[in-house]
């Protein structure tokens, strides 16, 4: 379960209105949402990541630690089973890389959280889940023929999510694996700056293709930034900006022409662009 309404209902039942469009034609348009069936693995990576960046600044409350004790718990039976991943893929399920490097994300934090502040927990027991995750990554989700990470076991697209490897930690920002799939990326799934987030299928639920991913170009940009291609991500970012309206902010997605598609303005793309342009302006000082 991924999506509640506002009052923590689940009633989201999908409708698709075939009497309306919305900008520029787009269609379908759709009330509710389908998500509320669907689930995404990732999401408890993402939380522990927040609450462990929180707890830097703010040590977090013991309530709040079972709270998430609870949820860590949920994930040890469950991080092994296909989901619907990041992109909410509207097709079979599968056991997607970016939700189980994201298990590796809620495992590691969970058990830094414990060292740092002594809390207690099954620390040994989180360790072991991490590098279970970390594992699988590395040799179900590795392509050797393709040098590169793909998008779930069994087949040969890119994802460009992996992108996020080195911003999480989980691979260092010049590892040979790493470096691979980033040239695949740039190669295969970026037109000039602007970075798709997978190669479009048919089997997604997007009949009639979409626009470049915002989200996915500023990964880029802190990607290359980390890898120590400075230059070429300093290039990117500054062409990035164009496609900002009046205000500076950006929508989900960029079409083909420059304009703006998908929600807007969207926030995941604001945090992203705020990560890149912090770490590139670190690197440029630095030089």
């Amino acid at each position: 379960m991924i999506m509640y309404t506002v009052d923590g209902r689940e009633d989201l039942d999908e409708t698709i209105l075939s009497h309306l469009e919305g900008y520029r034609g787009s269609r379908p348009v759709r009330i509710g949402n389908d998500a509320v069936r669907q689930r995404q693995i990732d999401v408890y990576g993402e939380l522990m990541d927040s609450v462990y960046l929180y707890n830097r600044e703010v040590p977090i409350s013991y309530d709040l630690w079972v709270g998430l004790s609870k949820r860590l718990d949920w994930l040890s039976r469950h991080w092994e089973e296909p989901d619907e991943g990041i992109w909410e893929i509207r097709g079979p399920r599968q056991r997607f890389t970016y939700s189980a490097l994201m298990t590796w994300v809620a495992y590691d934090r969970a058990a830094r959280l414990a060292r740092d502040r002594g809390l207690p927990g099954p620390v040994e027991r989180w360790r072991k889940l991490a590098a279970a995750a970390h594992r699988y990554v590395q040799e179900a989700c590795w392509d050797p023929g393709l040098r590169t990470y793909v998008m779930h076991p069994g087949n040969k697209l890119l994802d460009a999510s992996v992108l996020v490897m080195p911003l999480v930690k989980f691979a260092g920002p010049t590892d040979p694996r790493f470096l691979s799939t980033l040239d695949r990326i740039g190669a295969e799934l970026t037109s000039d700056s602007l970075v798709s987030r997978y190669a479009i299928t048919g089997h997604d639920g997007i009949a009639d293709g979409e626009g470049t991913f915002t989200l996915c170009s500023f990964w880029y940009v802190e990607a290359l930034t980390r890898a120590g291609r400075v230059k070429e991500a300093r290039t990117i970012f500054e062409k990035m900006l164009t496609y900002a309206n009046h205000l500076g902010l950006y929508a989900e997605q960029i079409g083909a022409s420059g304009e703006a598609l998908g929600n807007f303005p969207q926030a995941l793309t604001h945090l992203a662009l705020i990560s890149a342009a912090v770490n590139l302006d670190r690197a440029l000082d630095r030089r």
